[in-house]
C-alpha cells in the first residue's frame, strides 16, 4: 500500500501490514519467518542486499548461517533467549536478549546456538550484506522527534499503537504491532513519533 498522504514534500512511503505477512519456513528448517521487506525484491536467502523479518522461535536451536551478511536482532516477545557464539578458537561469548528489544548484533557466519529463557519467542531480524550496505536499528518511543536519513528507512512497530508524522503532514499515520513504513530517500525528513508503543527505526545506506 503507498501512502501519499498531505506531505509538504515528494517522498515514497511504503505500508506493509503485519496482518498481511507471510510465513515461510527458516534456511535450516528450524523455526518460521515472516519478510517484511527486502532488497531486491523477491531476492532469495543467497541474493538479498538487505532483508528484514520477523521470526518465531518455538525450540532451543541453532541459528541458519549466512556468510557476507552482518545480523542485527531485537527480542519483540517472549521471556528472551541467550544466544551462544562460538569462535573459531572455540571462545564462546553470549547475546543476551531478555527484556523487549534487546538488540544483539553479530555476523551471520558466525556460529549461533538459541537457548529459550522460558518457551517462544519472536524477534526482529536485519540482515545486511556487507560490503553492499550498512544498516542501522534505534528505539524510538513517544515524543522521538528524528530527522530521518539514509536511501531506505523502515519504522516497524514493535508495540503499538504508534503514531508517525512525517514532514510538516497535518496528519499522523497510525501503526499497529508489526505493521512497517518504509520510506524511500527519506532525504533528511523530519519524524515525530506519539503513542504507547515503540518504534524500531532501521535506516539502510548503499555503499
Amino acid at each position: 500500500m503507498t501512502v501519499a498522504g498531505n506531505l509538504a514534500q515528494s517522498v515514497k512511503t511504503t505500508l506493509i501490514r503485519g496482518a498481511d505477512l507471510v510465513a515461510t519456513p527458516w534456511k535450516n528448517g528450524g523455526g518460521v519467518t515472516r519478510e517484511v521487506a527486502a532488497f531486491p525484491e523477491g531476492a532469495g536467502l543467497d541474493a538479498f542486499v538487505w532483508r528484514v523479518s520477523v521470526a518465531d522461535v518455538a525450540q532451543a536451536g541453532p541459528f541458519s548461517r549466512f556468510a557476507g551478511i552482518d545480523r542485527t536482532l531485537a527480542l519483540l516477545s517472549g521471556a528472551g533467549m541467550l544466544l551462544d557464539e562460538t569462535s573459531a578458537a572455540g571462545e564462546m561469548d553470549t547475546h543476551a536478549l531478555t527484556a523487549p528489544l534487546d538488540i544483539a548484533r553479530f555476523a551471520g557466519e558466525a556460529s549461533i546456538d538459541a537457548r529459550l529463557v522460558d518457551g517462544a519467542t519472536r524477534d526482529f531480524n536485519l540482515m545486511v550484506r556487507r560490503g553492499a550496505a550498512v544498516g542501522t536499528v534505534e528505539v524510538w518511543r513517544d515524543g522521538t522527534h528524528a530527522v530521518l536519513s539514509g536511501d531506505v528507512v523502515l519504522l516497524f512497530c514493535a508495540s503499538g499503537p504508534i503514531d508517525v508524522t512525517l514532514g510538516e503532514a497535518t496528519q499522523a499515520l497510525s501503526l499497529a504491532g508489526n505493521d512497517t513504513l518504509r520510506i524511500d530517500t527519506p532525504n533528511a525528513l523530519s519524524c515525530t513519533i506519539k503513542g504507547a508503543g515503540a518504534l524500531l527505526a532501521i535506516s539502510i545506506r548503499y555503499a
